[in-house]
């Protein structure tokens, strides 16, 4: 499977729970990667901010096992690509002024890496070198 976009975590969490705060364009494009067979990717930052979220009591507490379920499907759309030295050396390229928080650095950083667009509504990433969608 091909890997068509990395998505934002209130991208991922919005699309497993049929958010109507997600865009149509972002909603279009995440059912259609699916339909193609294609991956949609999260980083593994994505993955420690949901725990971190739901610890806060920000998000539901169902979450994080909504996101293992989707991650563990025999044929799973959602694939989980680990923070290592190449999303790290990626990361340098993204101007800290322009997305100063760590986790959406390293979102940023992800798809950047990968060459595939980032799945966002964040504006600090949609002003970055990367491309994005919403």
């Amino acid at each position: 499977m091909t890997i068509r976009v990395v998505a934002d975590t209130h991208t991922i969490l919005w699309y497993l729970y049929n958010d109507t705060r997600l865009s149509v364009t972002a909603t279009n494009l995440l059912d259609a990667t699916d339909a193609a067979g294609e991956q949609i990717a999260i980083s593994s930052i994505v993955l420690a901010e949901v725990v971190y979220l739901t610890e806060k009591g920000r998000i539901d507490s169902t979450a994080f096992g909504r996101i293992l379920a989707a991650l563990n499907r025999v044929d799973a759309t959602l694939v989980e690509v680990p923070l290592d030295r190449w999303v790290v050396q990626a990361m340098q390229r993204i101007d800290r002024s322009q997305v100063p928080e760590l986790p959406d650095r390293i979102v940023a950083a992800t798809g950047l890496h990968l060459g595939v667009p980032i799945v966002s509504r964040d504006r600090k990433i949609r002003s970055a070198i990367v491309t994005t969608i919403w």
